[in-house]
């Protein structure tokens, strides 16, 4: 026998009307990046930064590869060393064969100072950190090195005693190569012996400084004033536009038969968009050739000095970026490392409201997280890197590119244009996000390194 004497829910939701969200999508992410940057309208698809000449630097950087578990130096990187950049292949092969490969603990000493300097160190892989003796003898950190960088060239090249001392902050590798080796090839090759010639002759110079411009000032009387002029590069880098792309397709008898309320066509089109934007701020910060991380200025790079991100090193990058630094850009982790290394030391850091959300500051500037930072190593105890970016044309700091106008624009620098429809139904959109970024001045972007962000501590 049934009860019932009214209609049940399950029967009256079926004349009920349903209310639907768009579709929504994990990977949408607040992209701080795209929206920190300011956007510059390239005309002709090119922007060009011309800039005072500089003498010539390399990147300040010795890189290895792995050969059977040993690290061995990679030949045409010996090229770093300034009297070394026009040498022929096989002298750099020989060289790069000389080096011997050096292990260390942390807590070692690697060099002394005040002793003769014999050996030019590459650091295969570790930290190792550059001591002196301040003015009244107190004990005083020059700088942190890492993968990469080596000590000291123009002690080694001098055979002058090192004139600071190299302590191993964690264990690692090194190659080491004897001065002799150095000496052996200069009696060889009189190309070498020259240019070696013209470094030691060259003091005063430092690479990468701009060629100065003579002046004369606090003078009395009628001296000849100086001449001169400002001179440019004579090749100055061009940033063409890249792209994000893809072909986006709808059937037609989707887009005919179920379009409401919601349109089918724009929630896919608003979907690959998203997907757009989010691979854009990836190149912008990753690209081999473009990317931000990739374009930092030798001397703009830190070592964080104990691995885990400190108000130090923080400080320390803002020296890198002193006028008028604009934004940090960390992986959500360092900043959540850096957060409790704040916590540790109690001074929790001041939150700052920008882009409508919260977010962490040190000194005023602001810590924007993104997840495309990229990790070395494993995600769980890799190592990661902070970006201190100054930005503006007007500052001399990083900008962002993008064409001023693109036919079949939906946002800025973004088109979705009709490829028609196919024999099959199905109509076809080409989606396109034309960008690139430029650094005006080496000085507006500094970087952290080998930051680690798998360290907590115990409170209890």
């Amino acid at each position: 026998m049934n009860d019932q004497t009214s209609l049940t829910p399950d029967a009256a939701r079926q004349l009920a009307t349903t209310t639907k969200t768009s579709p929504q999508m994990r990977g949408i992410t607040p992209r701080y990046l795209l929206r920190a940057l300011p956007w510059v309208d390239v005309e002709s698809g090119v922007f060009r930064v011309n800039r005072r000449r500089t003498y010539v630097l390399g990147d300040d950087r010795i890189s290895t590869h792995n050969d059977g578990g040993s690290p061995r130096i990679i030949p045409g990187d010996l090229r770093e060393l300034p009297y070394l950049r026009d040498a022929d292949d096989a002298l750099l092969s020989e060289l790069a064969g000389s080096f011997t490969e050096v292990t260390f603990e942390a807590g070692e000493m690697l060099a002394q100072d005040g002793e003769a300097h014999d050996k030019l160190w590459v650091i295969a892989q570790g930290r190792a950190e550059k001591r002196v003796s301040g003015r009244y003898g107190e004990d005083a950190v020059l700088e942190v090195i890492g993968d990469g960088q080596f000590f000291d060239l123009d002690a080694w090249t001098r055979s002058e005693p090192l004139p600071y001392r190299v302590r191993a902050l964690t264990p690692g590798v090194a190659l080491c190569v004897e001065r002799s080796v150095l000496t052996g090839l200069c009696e060889r090759d009189t190309a070498v012996r020259g240019a070696m010639d013209a470094y030691l002759s060259a003091d005063g110079v430092l690479p990468g400084a701009e060629v100065p411009v003579d002046l004369s000032a606090g003078h009395v009387g009628e001296p000849e004033l100086p001449m001169t002029f400002v001179d440019y590069e004579d090749t100055p880098r061009e940033y063409h536009m890249t792209l994000a792309q893809t072909v986006l397709r709808v059937h037609t008898r989707v887009s005919d038969l179920y379009n409401g309320p919601i349109d089918q066509t724009r929630a896919q089109s608003n979907l690959t968009v998203h997907a757009l934007r989010e691979r854009q701020e990836a190149s912008l910060l990753n690209h081999p050739e473009f990317g931000l991380f990739n374009n930092v200025a030798p001397g703009q790079r830190v070592q964080a000095r104990t691995g885990s991100p400190t108000p130090d090193d923080l400080d320390e990058l803002l020296t890198r970026v002193w006028k008028q630094p604009g934004y940090f850009l960390a992986h959500p982790r360092a900043i959540a490392a850096f957060g409790r290394e704040c916590t540790r030391r109690g001074v929790p850091p001041v939150i700052d409201n920008r882009f409508g959300s919260p977010l962490l500051s040190w000194r005023g500037v602001p810590l924007l997280p993104s997840d495309k930072v990229r990790f070395s190593g494993s995600a769980g105890i890799g190592t990661t890197e902070i970006l201190l970016m100054r930005t503006g044309e007007a500052e001399q700091g990083v900008v962002g590119l993008r064409p001023a106008k693109v036919e079949d624009e939906v946002e800025p620098g973004l088109s979705m244009r009709n490829m028609g429809v196919d024999q099959k139904g199905v109509t076809s959109y080409l989606m396109t996000a034309y960008f690139n970024t430029a650094v005006l001045v080496e000085d507006a972007l500094a970087v952290l390194q080998n930051v680690e962000v798998s360290n907590y501590h115990d409170y209890s």
